[in-house]
């Protein structure tokens, strides 16, 4: 049975502590029938990973540890379910390499270096009720067992936190530990800090969820639960991590919907409410700047956006997939309890029931009090939200999980132009080699779509009159990846490729709608790969938002079908759903248009419709403009804000466009010369 809601303390999701601590006994009374005989393994049901299924098994328990150490930190040791003794058992027989159930040691699988500080950190929080109630044999193997990370390489991500964890707890056990190493990995965090509080994943513009799920979360909870400050983290980096903290999540909070749903933007997004650690982690330490009730609004809103829509399942577990399972959202390290770092969005069951996260009123998210207009200048993000749809989007001019001038293939997660709450992109292997959606792309006589990863960010700022700009550029490219079987960790594919032109493109934001600007250039004489000097280039074509859903989206294409079909007017093309709508409308130099149709290629319906408009020819030098939008109700009255676009002679050989908006508002943008 449920909980009651509470509209009073909870006025916009109804959610009290009890509906939490329900989801958290829910959820571990669905795994425990997976359990090994011994307990150290939870093998859940699904395909294994290229780890392998004990590699799986240890990863069920250590992140389902995560939801046992929270739940019972928060009732300050009382267990009246027992958890803390049946993981006592895992611990022992894990631990033993004698044991049919041993895990992987961290030096011998670096899955098992990600899972040892899950259980790390879960032993120093229940300190008094679980490590210490362990026999000193079972201690002396644990302490042998995560003692093997010391000295080992950790990738320079996210990774790192995982040895400074695992070694601070070994300090603090009395077993081994090296100081060089955690200094190692401080410089490491340091060197992924960008501005405004974000934090890239690695050296490539890899900004998604991890910035809050993994990065902040670990650095101050190690300041909060280890005795490190003023030793290993003086109080000024202690101070300095805060403010960031504060200034991501101020940030962060803009990116939830109304309806709870996060941005579904970046790889592992099967840990689902996982997006709601950096909320919690600002409360439990304090250096999150938000009133408690926005915090609970944020948290409770992500995790119940996923309850009321299938996950957990009927059972109690959670699969891979976004709201139901959906297998193909998987990247090679997942399992089938990868899911279970979900665990991180459930942190703030530590916090006892006494404190005012929980007993004060929730307050609104910031798009249910005004419409929201941000740039977030580390990704590269225009952020707008209308309090009228709810639906937080992102237009991208700085993320693409590479670096400027590489030459792989788009991953459909992070270089696509637009991000949303209420869309995703199709993530099948033909949608990922040939974009569509929010993409702006050069069509081969095959048909073939050309990528633009590598991109440069040209500016990203707020104009007069609450208008945001952005804009990117480079040379496009055609990419063979059909040889790639490298593993997916959200970077995309290589392979030969056959170099393009360069393309310019610029979002010119406001009120959720967007002027996309788009201008071709051929690269210059000696300027690297030239292409072909007679080349079998179609057309541009730029692709709009992708609408799922498990009955065929609607389509319309100017009055005629949905098929490509020329006009002597500006054409439109436009899918929608029963809730959402998905429009272009050309407004400079766009003469065809189509809507693109998909199946299975989605995890929020079994089809999906992104509609395009493009050209006729490859028309060199000339600005391209089309209004994109996407909104809540297919009320079709977002062509009433679309401004006049006029292209005149700019500074220094750019081109200036001008928008002359409905209400007279005049905006004016400038695009460099290509080379």
């Amino acid at each position: 049975m449920s909980p009651d809601e509470d509209r009073d303390l909870a006025p916009y999701t109804g959610w009290t502590r009890a509906h939490w601590t329900a989801l958290a006994d829910r959820m571990l009374a669905a795994t425990h029938p997976y359990a090994s005989p011994e307990g150290a393994r939870i093998d859940l049901p699904g395909p294994a990973s290229r780890n392998g299924a004990t590699s799986d098994g240890l990863e069920g328990f250590a992140r389902t540890f995560l939801i046992a150490g929270f739940r019972v930190a928060g009732e300050r040791g009382a267990d009246p379910g027992g958890l803390l003794e049946r993981y006592a058992r895992g611990l022992a027989a894990g631990t033993d390499p004698h044991s049919p159930e041993a895990w992987p040691r961290p030096d011998q699988l670096g899955q098992a270096k990600v899972e040892a500080a899950s259980l790390a950190l879960v032993l120093q929080l229940t300190k008094p009720w679980l490590w210490d109630q362990l026999d000193d044999g079972v201690r002396e193997r644990v302490i042998a067992w995560l003692g093997t990370v010391v000295g080992q390489p950790y990738p320079p991500i996210n990774w790192v936190w995982f040895r400074i964890v695992v070694e601070s707890f070994l300090r603090e056990a009395g077993g081994p530990w090296s100081a060089a190493d955690i200094e190692e990995d401080l410089a490491v965090h340091a060197s992924l800090r960008r501005p405004g509080g974000w934090l890239s994943d690695g050296q490539e513009r890899a900004f998604d969820h991890y910035t809050g799920w993994a990065l902040h979360l670990y650095p101050l909870l190690w300041t909060r639960l280890f005795d490190v400050t003023g030793t290993l983290c003086p109080p000024a980096l202690r101070e300095t991590w805060g403010a960031d903290l504060a200034r991501y999540l101020d940030d962060a909070v803009r990116l939830v919907g109304a309806d709870g749903s996060p941005l579904l933007q970046g790889r592992s997004l099967s840990y689902r409410f996982a997006a709601a650690a950096p909320f919690w982690v600002g409360a439990v330490t304090g250096a999150g700047g938000q009133p408690p009730g926005l915090v609970r609004r944020a948290a409770s809103g992500i995790v119940r956006h996923f309850t009321d829509r299938g996950a957990p399942d009927p059972d109690g577990l959670l699969n891979l997939g976004w709201h139901a399972a959906w297998p193909t959202m998987r990247q090679s390290y997942s399992g089938p309890g990868s899911p279970y770092w979900a665990a991180k969005g459930l942190l703030g069951l530590m916090l006892p029931a006494d404190h005012p996260v929980w007993t004060e009123p929730e307050l609104p998210l910031p798009v249910e009090t005004g419409d929201v207009a941000r740039v977030v200048a580390a990704p590269g993000w225009l952020v707008s939200a209308r309090r009228r749809d709810g639906i937080a989007v992102v237009l991208n001019h700085g993320t693409d999980h590479a670096r400027p001038g590489d030459t792989s293939a788009d991953s459909p997660l992070y270089a696509r132009l637009g991000y949303s709450t209420a869309t995703v992109p199709p993530l099948t292997a033909a949608s990922a080699a040939d974009p569509v959606d929010n993409a702006v792309v050069l069509l081969d006589d095959t048909g073939r779509a050309s990528h633009r990863t590598g991109f440069e960010t040209l500016f990203a700022r707020e104009l007069p009159g609450g208008v945001l700009a952005a804009a990117s550029r480079g040379p496009v490219r055609w990419v063979d990846s059909g040889a790639d079987d490298s593993p997916d960790h959200g970077s995309g594919r290589t392979g030969p490729t056959t170099p393009g032109p360069v393309v310019t493109v610029a979002s010119v934001l406001r009120a959720g709608v967007e002027v996309r600007l788009v201008r071709v250039d051929a690269p210059a004489s000696g300027d690297g790969p030239a292409p072909d000097p007679d080349p079998a280039w179609d057309c541009v074509r730029v692709g709009g938002w992708p609408v799922a859903a498990d009955a065929p989206p609607g389509t319309r294409v100017g009055t005629g079908p949905a098929d490509a079909v020329s006009y002597a007017d500006a054409p439109c093309a436009e899918a929608r759903t029963a809730s959402l709508r998905s429009s272009l409308r050309g407004l400079l130099g766009l003469r065809l248009g189509g809507v693109a149709i998909g199946k299975d290629d989605s995890p929020l319906g079994a089809r999906t419709a992104t509609p395009w408009l493009a050209t006729d020819g490859v028309p060199y030098g000339e600005v391209l403009a089309a209004a994109v939008t996407l909104e809540r109700g297919g009320s079709g009255n977002q062509n009433s804000l679309d401004p006049v676009v006029s292209v005149h002679p700019g500074p220094d050989g750019a081109d200036r466009a001008r928008l002359t908006w409905p209400d007279g508002l005049t905006t004016e943008v400038d695009l460099p010369p290509g080379p």
